[in-house]
């Protein structure tokens, strides 16, 4: 049993094929988490813009904008550029796991996708993102206390810079 802060962790697929998406939602829903599902990369990056999520599964090849483009695309925003990416695709090529790194997926996983290889790469990432975001609520608190202190003291008032 996966510990409940992951269970209740949201994961965005997007794949054009509706039976990839059916198969990732039920395997992903039986354990726990909350699946979103798209059927491009354009809609991908809009359920990005919508909210917050913990975990983005790509496909590759896919009409309108391609999961390495899609990829591309997310990591300047900055409520999504730390939010772990694993592409998925039947192309086997190591130029193509070339391509899905340089475009700044976290994890690259080929057709056919084992289910418990997918599963464990699912909850590290998921783990590792955790982490982050408790990092940068973390570092979000030492400001707000360093600006408190600092405006407190008679000689720094108001030259707070964080």
């Amino acid at each position: 049993m996966l510990p409940e802060s992951i269970q209740t962790a949201t994961i965005l697929v997007a794949d054009d094929q509706a039976a990839n998406r059916e198969l990732l939602d039920e395997l992903l829903t039986t354990q726990g988490f909350c699946v979103i599902a798209v059927s491009d990369g354009l809609q991908a990056l809009e359920q990005l813009k919508r909210g917050p999520v913990d975990l983005v599964i790509l496909d590759v090849m896919m009409p309108h904008l391609s999961g390495f483009e899609a990829c591309r695309r997310s990591r300047p925003i900055p409520e999504t550029y730390l939010t772990p990416v694993i592409s998925v695709t039947a192309l086997s090529d190591k130029q193509d796991r070339i391509e899905g790194l340089r475009a700044n997926a976290d994890d690259f996983l080929t057709r056919p996708v084992d289910r418990a290889e997918l599963l464990a790469r699912v909850q590290s990432l998921i783990k590792l993102k955790q982490r982050t975001d408790e990092l940068e609520r973390s570092e979000s608190v030492l400001f707000a206390l360093a600006r408190s202190i600092e405006g407190k003291d008679p000689y720094t008032a108001g030259t707070a810079s964080a």
